[in-house]
Formats: C-alpha cells, sequence, structure tokens
C-alpha cells in the first residue's frame, strides 16, 4: 500500500468515527514528530502494539480485501509487567470488504455491530490441520446459543455481536448497500504476531510504499523512546 492511500484511508476512517459520535484517545493525534519525543513511559503503547492498523492482507485491494482497525487497549502475554488480560478495537468494515478467513490459537473474542451497516460473519469449524470441518457450527451471541451448518452466513444488525471461540474460522465483511460498518472487538489479550492462522497464506500487515510523509504512524511504525 502506498502511505498516501493509507493516510487517506486514516483521515476518511476520522470522520466516520466523529459521524457516530466514537471518540479516541489523545495519542491517536499524536504527530511522527510528537512520537519522537516520547519516552519510555508511553512504552505500553508500542510494546502493545497500540493505535493505527491498516491493511490490505497484502492483497494490493485494500477495498475489497482489508481491514481499518484502531486498537485501543492490550494486555501482552509476552511482557510480564503488562498485566491487562483483554483487548478492544474499534474497526471499519466496508460494504463488501472481505477480511480473510482466519482463527485463533488461543484468543477469544466478541465482535460487535457498533452501528452503520450490517456486518455479515460467515464461519466454519477447524480440523486439526487448519483446514474447513463439515461439521455444525456453535454460534453464541448475545445470549443466544445455537446451531448453524459448515460455512453459514450470520448477519449482525447494529447492536447485535457474537463470540468467537479458539478454533472458530471466521470472515467477514459489510452486507452490500446497506453502509460501512463501525465494528468493535472485545477479547482477550491479542497477538498479531503468533495468535492468527488464515486458511490462505496471507500478509497480516502490509509492505507500504513511502510517497509521502505518515500523517500518523501505524502500529508498526513507532520508534524507539527517546531517552
Amino acid at each position: 500500500m502506498k502511505r498516501s492511500e493509507i493516510n487517506r484511508i486514516i483521515q476518511d476512517g476520522i470522520e466516520f468515527f466523529k459521524a457516530h459520535h466514537f471518540a479516541l484517545p489523545p495519542f491517536a493525534f499524536w504527530s511522527p514528530e510528537e512520537w519522537r519525543s516520547r519516552g519510555k513511559e508511553y512504552d505500553e503503547i508500542r510494546d502493545n502494539h497500540l493505535g493505527w492498523d491498516i491493511t490490505d492482507f497484502g492483497s494490493g485491494d485494500y477495498q475489497h480485501t482489508g481491514l481499518f482497525l484502531f486498537t485501543l487497549r492490550n494486555g501482552n502475554i509476552n511482557i510480564p509487567k503488562y498485566r491487562k488480560t483483554y483487548a478492544e478495537k474499534i474497526m471499519i468494515v466496508g460494504e463488501s470488504q472481505v477480511t480473510p478467513f482466519h482463527f485463533h490459537w488461543k484468543k477469544t473474542e466478541d465482535i460487535i455491530n457498533r452501528g452503520g451497516g450490517n456486518l455479515m460473519i460467515r464461519l466454519f469449524n477447524a480440523t486439526s490441520d487448519g483446514e474447513f470441518a463439515n461439521t455444525p457450527v456453535t454460534v453464541h451471541s448475545d445470549g443466544r446459543e445455537y446451531q448453524v451448518p459448515a460455512g453459514a452466513t450470520i448477519k449482525l444488525v447494529p447492536g447485535e455481536s457474537i463470540t468467537l471461540y479458539p478454533g472458530q474460522y471466521h470472515s467477514f465483511w459489510g452486507e452490500p448497500g446497506k453502509g460501512r460498518v463501525l465494528v468493535g472487538e472485545v477479547s482477550e489479550c491479542n497477538d498479531d504476531y503468533t495468535d492468527n492462522r488464515f486458511h490462505e497464506e496471507i500478509g497480516r500487515f502490509p509492505t507500504i510504499e513511502e510517497d509521502e510523509p505518515p500523517l500518523y504512524y501505524l502500529v508498526n511504525d513507532y520508534p524507539e523512546a527517546s531517552e
């Protein structure tokens, strides 16, 4: 992805958040110059990858295969001083914009439609070798437990949520014709480097062409803390 494209996506996302009255923390708007002056007191942001996260999953086609995320809070199972056992994200999902099939080895997460259009989620159980199982999927949604066939698609309208457990493949997108979706995620600690298992081999973070300076740093852009 070009940095100019990422900058435009972030600017557009900020307006979408404002329209839905969702406020971001102050560090969301620190410039690269401000980041270079931040000391080790902000290592929790750096170490736990809080902040902007724009990805096309290596597709080169963000509008069709991509996701807009901002991580608000996160623990870290690999660094004992961070004692949080939970994470929270806010995401924007476009109409027909697909997040590819994946599951998590350890993380349980709630995916919540916070507003806008409808979120479509397709589900499979995973086999022991990481393939799609042809077995019914147990769905946990807003206090209701029920089963659907393998590969079924669940619709979440604003206010609805689904709980996804380890080993449960999921892919999601915004329902065409209903508008973009503001999506929340509340989960156990998030680790994008070791806890994701994508069905197809893809890149979790984009390769960036630096055609202009960053408006704001992404989670994997942060410089080391100033002394």
